[in-house]
């Protein structure tokens, strides 16, 4: 099956590293997410990957420290994720990058919006970690705004439920769930898809946004392959 999108902006969470541990990651899982992902950039799919840090950090649950500190510590976090996301690729044989938005150059490159796009014209895997760079900004927010900037024909967000719904379907077993929504209906619902700063730069730059189920890793390929699966903002 052929390739339905070129260059995708993949998020990830940083819960789904986590596998059955709960907390840190379990290399075991992180493998398992890889290997579409390898699959993928043979096929020639350009793919970058924003990680969250909530596998270590939470910053909304850190009671009263200050939140500017609390979300830094959160970019740190994010890091962790993506230096263990890029070692899971290369171990797999895909040529990696991980740039991060706090400059760290011992560790990772300095994001840089033209060495980003290049390494993906050259085939590589680029990894971003430390959100946006900036506290108060969530890293569904920093996939909106790499999306935007590496021109990104779509954000994969990966997450522990199989699309929207109209309700939580943890709580409501009568919940519904679209197959498609719009920008709008999410914002005007308020729907869990994105915080609403992320879902309105998603709106504002036309970028569609597919929410699917990570249990299985392989929904991934099937994505970035156009299977029908999850729900499509657009």
């Amino acid at each position: 099956m052929g390739l339905k999108y070129k260059r995708i902006l993949l998020k990830l969470s940083g819960e789904s590293l986590a596998g059955d541990k709960k907390m840190g990651i379990d290399f075991d899982t992180v493998s398992k997410i890889c290997e579409p992902i390898k699959r993928l950039n043979e096929e020639g799919a350009e793919i970058a990957i924003v990680v969250g840090g909530g596998n270590f950090w939470r910053g909304r649950s850190s009671g009263s420290m200050d939140r500017t500190r609390a979300d830094h510590i959160g970019m740190l976090a994010t890091t962790i994720n993506a230096l263990g996301v890029a070692d899971s690729l290369e171990a797999l044989g895909v040529d990696v990058r991980v740039q991060t938005a706090i400059s760290m150059r011992q560790v990772a490159e300095p994001y840089i919006r033209g060495k980003a796009i290049r390494h993906l014209e050259k085939g590589r895997v680029v990894v971003f970690g430390c959100g946006t760079g900036n506290p108060f900004f969530s890293t569904d927010t920093a996939a909106a705004l790499r999306a935007a900037e590496i021109e990104a024909e779509i954000i994969m967000k990966a997450t522990m439920v199989d699309g929207v719904y109209d309700c939580d379907p943890k709580t409501n077993p009568n919940a519904v769930k679209y197959d498609e929504i719009t920008h709008h209906e999410v914002l005007n619902k308020d729907l869990a898809v994105m915080d609403s700063t992320a879902a309105s730069l998603c709106k504002d730059n036309g970028i569609e946004i597919l929410v699917f189920n990570i249990d299985d890793p392989d929904n991934i390929y099937k994505a970035v392959t156009g299977e029908n699966i999850g729900t499509l903002v657009h």
